[in-house]
């Protein structure tokens, strides 16, 4: 894959829509960690790192839409990171809602699930050992 400084060199990049991006930056490094890297206009859209990942904040306009409370989950996004319980506590403190606490999982990870001040749905992950995924009753494809 090419560089190219004017877009983040993740493979995958969740693009997710925020009634206002400035809010939304500032949140977002305040709960998460996460750095903005690039700004494209005042308010209209923001790229940001997480960890060796990335991720687009966009304004809320044409024919993008942030969430709306109760009408169930569209989407989640997976992070992984070193320290799942201070990360976990740092939302908290910053006012994500706390879906699901942190938890051990048999396929080797300790995740919890947070919310953001616009309703995005985020699952953070540490891992905790390298477990094949026959030994929980997954199937290795390739």
């Amino acid at each position: 894959m090419k560089a190219n400084r004017s877009i983040p060199d993740a493979a995958v990049v969740p693009v997710l829509t925020y009634p206002d991006v400035r809010r939304a930056v500032a949140w977002l490094e305040a709960a998460f960690g996460f750095a903005e890297r690039v700004r494209i206009g005042e308010n209209h859209r923001a790229q940001m790192r997480a960890g060796e990942g990335a991720i687009i904040v966009a304004d809320d306009g044409s024919e993008r839409r942030a969430p709306e409370p109760g009408a169930g989950v569209t989407h989640a996004v997976m992070v992984r990171v070193d320290d799942i319980d201070a990360h976990c506590e740092r939302a908290r403190g910053a006012g994500a809602r706390i879906v699901m606490e942190p938890a051990e999982f048999p396929y080797g990870e300790r995740q919890y699930q947070a919310e953001d001040l616009a309703g995005h749905r985020w699952t953070f992950s540490q891992t905790l050992a390298d477990v094949e995924p026959e030994a929980w009753g997954g199937t290795t494809v390739t």
